[in-house]
């Protein structure tokens, strides 16, 4: 377990290192040193300073894989939820936006059930006349 922290620390040395020689843009000063790095059982957690948000890290393939804790993916799943709803009240607001049906409760109308059944009857009418038009001499359906 050691060296595997030992292996995944060395490839985040080697990686700023490789990025110290490459003549790239300066991040912002509020971003330089945002992540924090801690060794775990099995890999490396990783703090980010300005949201709090902890990340498991590990090196699958050669890759450096995160995942987030359990307890961010809740909150995040709300946040999606927020924005999404947030996403639709502005929608709606645009001009020339149609009004958004409001969900229906309760069975089908007498209109609608009609309708139904003539599609599936016209859609099992063209399903036998098919099957009898492929139906080897001599067998009828």
């Amino acid at each position: 377990m050691r060296v595997i922290s030992l292996v995944f620390f060395a490839a985040f040395l080697a990686a700023g290192a490789a990025r110290a020689q490459a003549p790239a843009a300066e991040p912002p000063a509020s971003e330089a040193g945002r992540f924090a790095m801690s060794p775990a059982e099995g890999g490396m957690l990783r703090l980010d300073k300005q949201t709090g948000a902890v990340s498991f890290c590990t090196v699958e393939g050669g890759l450096s894989v995160c995942r987030v804790a359990a307890e961010e993916r809740d909150a995040l799943q709300g946040e999606i939820e927020r924005l999404v709803r947030e996403n639709a009240e502005l929608r709606a607001k645009l001009p020339g936006a149609a009004p958004e049906a409001a969900p229906r409760k309760g069975l089908p109308g007498e209109e609608e059930f009609e309708r139904a059944l003539s599609f599936t009857e016209r859609f099992l009418r063209r399903m036998m006349k098919l099957f009898r038009e492929e139906a080897p001499k001599g067998e009828s359906l």
